[in-house]
């Protein structure tokens, strides 16, 4: 079997390839939203193996800017119907081919999935880390203490990128995959897309200082509405001072607000002040998935 580059011709083949084994892999961009603003282009090199006319095997990748200052790429979907081996590797060997300015890319595989992960391992993939997904459900507004001099406040368009931008890659510059800094563009982007919610970027102030952030966004856990929460950073200098905790009751107090009965994040397994913190305010741990690593030099 051969390994093609996916042509817009057979995009709407790709995307319902996509939306039959999504439950398989890793989702993360292969919402809706996401699969119907895909195209096949230079951020996203995507190839196909086929069978009878049908596609049976897909690897897409994401090497948009943000990757590409990271010098890393991630995979979209890489997935086969056919179990062999060989179709993973010609994937792999075609995707690698096609890339520039990657040292390496990253592959999500659901902890449940351990037939995909045997094949990825066979592939000389490498664990670089675990991450979970936990979720809480909200039952009521959440009490808030802050000492004096702190306070929260709403993020606003068009003034405060810089100051989100400076806490989130200062607080994230040592976290494995986050350390990549995000710019202001980007989060102008997050602000406009269909997924923001009005009010619910906010700030932890000190002396009317931006220290530290929260995010939530509208999402969905098992069919139902939900707040996703993400990032939470605080500025290194105001860690261990319990103001995360306080800054994450802000945002669950904002999704009971909003009406949301349930809440869900995302936490590296070695994030352990931060998994810490979430399993005290009692978040509970749904599933997780394994983070692998391919060098691609």
């Amino acid at each position: 079997m051969q390994a093609e580059k996916l042509l817009c011709k057979d995009k709407e083949d790709f995307i319902a390839f996509c939306l039959k084994h999504r439950n398989k892999v890793d989702d993360s961009f292969l919402y809706d939203e996401d699969l119907e603003n895909f195209a096949p282009d230079e951020e996203n090199p995507t190839f196909i193996v086929k069978k009878d006319g049908n596609i049976i095997a897909a690897a897409s990748l994401i090497v948009d800017d943000y990757h590409r200052r990271g010098r890393c790429g991630r995979f979209r979907i890489f997935y086969s119907e056919d179990k062999d081996l060989n179709i993973y590797s010609i994937l792999l060997s075609q995707a690698i081919k096609h890339i520039k300015e990657i040292d390496k890319v990253f592959l999500f595989v659901p902890l449940t999935n351990s037939e995909l992960s045997d094949n990825i391992k066979s592939l000389h993939f490498a664990v670089d880390r675990y991450v979970y997904l936990l979720v809480k459900e909200i039952t009521g507004p959440q009490v808030i203490n802050l000492p004096d001099g702190y306070s929260i406040r709403e993020f606003q368009f068009d003034r405060d990128e810089d100051d989100w931008c400076y806490i989130r890659n200062t607080a994230f510059s040592n976290l494995r995959g986050n350390s990549t800094p995000i710019t202001p563009e980007m989060v102008r982007k997050q602000v406009c897309s269909s997924e923001y919610l009005e009010g619910g970027l906010l700030f932890l102030m000190h002396n009317n200082n931006p220290v530290g952030i929260i995010r939530g966004v509208n999402d969905d856990y098992e069919g139902e509405p939900a707040m996703n929460i993400g990032p939470l950073a605080i500025l290194p200098a105001y860690q261990g001072k319990g103001m995360g905790r306080q800054l994450l009751r802000a945002a669950l107090d904002f999704a009971q607000k909003k009406k949301y009965k349930k809440v869900m994040l995302c936490v590296n397994a070695d994030n352990e002040r931060a998994k810490e913190i979430y399993l005290r305010e009692g978040f509970v741990q749904i599933e997780g998935v394994i983070a692998y690593e391919y060098l691609a030099i």
